[in-house]
């Protein structure tokens, strides 16, 4: 029995506890509350005989008082009233005894009802009398019925005394009965409930045990110790399942704990070689996209070309060389360093000479800088590769009417740079393909430098993402670049 207990699953074992202790409870409630029960209804009928009898005497001087009223008022509303005392009166005397017997109580109580009922039938005649207008009949009824009023009120008062004093002795044998059969249930309460307790205790410690040992074992193993013997499993239940399942995981994580150190070792290691290059990460980031931005050569050999129209006198050559030459020596000067914003804003503004030069004056460029932010710092080639690519996929077909604008001004801590055009615009594909930082199909610039290189090293010098935005109110209204710096 104990063994097929064991083995079945534990809702069944649960439920067939908890069915168990419930039922002797049960049990043991419906004998206690039975007994109650019998208790009450033994109380009740003690002070059911006080109770007819206060209402026999209420219905009676009821009866008295509508009678007065009526020989008083002789009204239709006095005379149902009092039609109305009679009839409750007559139901109440009704349930009197009038058996004969040798009892004072019984015979008070025969008598009480006799007298009733030649009370009514005297009352009777008197509204009869009064009705007639028989003075002297009513009158002689009235004080007959009077006399048996006080009559019936004595013999009911004289009753009541007798049954309330045989109804207190009831009462308090009642009460120390009451009293035994408090501490009779209280001392069978107790019984049940360490009854019930040592059956739970002994019905659940071949459930708790097992549950116990695997618990205790997961801790162990929670607490980092995997050196812990398998656990017997002795049943077929839900907790037999998951104890084989526990022993089966214990062996798989001691087969492992070795690779797991080793692996434990080797991530320590690339871990401290992370941490020592973290910190040149962002500068060799920025080294190696300044590097595609490097023209050595060309600086060089522009730089000659000046000095030889400056000798043959060609001013307007010399001028147009010496821009180019300023404009190539600013890259290779600030390759592998930050530059100001006033710097920058001069590179845009030599870089826009060039282009009228080239095209005949058909850009028109403006500008608006706050002054008071021109030292403040900023990767370099930054702007020219934005107004290259407003001038390149913006203006260039509009024939003398492309205008590009930029404007530097204060936003509360931060120095804002915008460069706007009147082009041809954006999609938000162009646009979304633009902010994170891969170049839209098509739209890598002539001198190498794409908008993704000019998004990824603001990224880096600023550590976020929002440094940088770019909108467009759509295809043909126009775009959009807008830098936000520290200041």
């Amino acid at each position: 029995m104990k063994e097929k207990f064991r083995n079945l699953p534990l809702r069944i074992k649960m439920a067939g506890i908890s069915l168990s202790v419930n039922m002797l409870v049960f049990l043991i409630n419906i004998v206690l509350l039975l007994a109650m029960n019998s208790m009450s209804d033994k109380i009740d009928t003690v002070y059911k005989a006080n109770l007819q009898l206060n209402e026999i005497s209420a219905a009676l001087n009821d009866v008295q008082d509508c009678m007065t009223e009526y020989l008083d008022t002789k009204t239709s509303d006095s005379l149902e009233n009092y039609y109305m005392s009679v009839q409750t009166f007559t139901e109440l005397t009704e349930n009197l005894d009038d058996i004969i017997t040798e009892s004072r109580q019984g015979r008070m109580e025969r008598s009480i009802k006799s007298m009733a009922e030649k009370y009514l039938d005297e009352v009777g005649q008197t509204v009869d009398a009064k009705r007639g207008r028989n003075v002297e009949k009513y009158r002689t009824r009235y004080e007959e019925a009077t006399r048996l009023y006080g009559y019936i009120n004595t013999y009911i008062y004289s009753l009541n005394n007798e049954q309330f004093k045989e109804n207190s002795e009831n009462y308090r044998e009642m009460v120390t009965a009451f009293g035994r059969f408090e501490v009779a249930g209280n001392v069978i309460m107790i019984v049940v409930i360490f009854t019930t307790t040592l059956l739970i205790l002994r019905l659940t410690t071949s459930v708790i045990k097992p549950l116990r040992s695997l618990t205790i074992s997961a801790n162990r193993v929670a607490k980092g110790d995997f050196e812990i013997s398998t656990l017997p499993v002795n049943s077929t239940d839900e907790i037999g399942i998951v104890t084989k399942a526990f022993n089966k995981m214990v062996i798989s994580i001691q087969d492992y704990i070795e690779k797991i150190r080793q692996s434990a070792e080797t991530e320590r290691e690339l871990k401290e070689k992370e941490l020592m290059m973290e910190t040149h990460l962002k500068d060799a980031q920025l080294k190696y996209l300044q590097a595609q931005i490097n023209p050595h050569f060309l600086f060089n050999t522009l730089n000659a070309g000046a000095q030889l129209a400056m000798m043959e006198g060609a001013d307007r050559t010399y001028e147009y060389v010496q821009v180019m030459s300023e404009f190539f020596r600013y890259n290779v000067k600030n390759a592998s360093r930050t530059v100001t914003v006033g710097e920058e804003v001069e590179l845009v503004d030599n870089y826009i000479y060039i282009l009228n030069v080239r095209f005949s004056g058909e850009i028109h460029y403006e500008k608006e800088v706050d002054q008071s932010l021109n030292d403040v710092e900023m990767p370099s080639m930054i702007l020219q590769p934005i107004v290259e690519n407003c001038v390149k996929h913006g203006i260039r077909e509009m024939m003398g009417d492309g205008r590009i604008k930029l404007s530097v001004y204060a936003l509360d801590d931060t120095a804002c740079i915008r460069i706007e055009d009147n082009g041809a615009g954006m999609d938000e594909e162009t646009i979304e393909s633009l902010k994170s930082g891969r170049p839209a199909p098509g739209k890598k610039d002539s001198n190498g430098i794409g908008m993704d290189n000019v998004y990824a090293r603001l990224k880096l010098f600023c550590g976020t993402d929002d440094c940088f935005s770019i909108e467009s109110d759509g295809p043909g209204k126009g775009s959009r670049f807008t830098i936000y710096l520290d200041k």
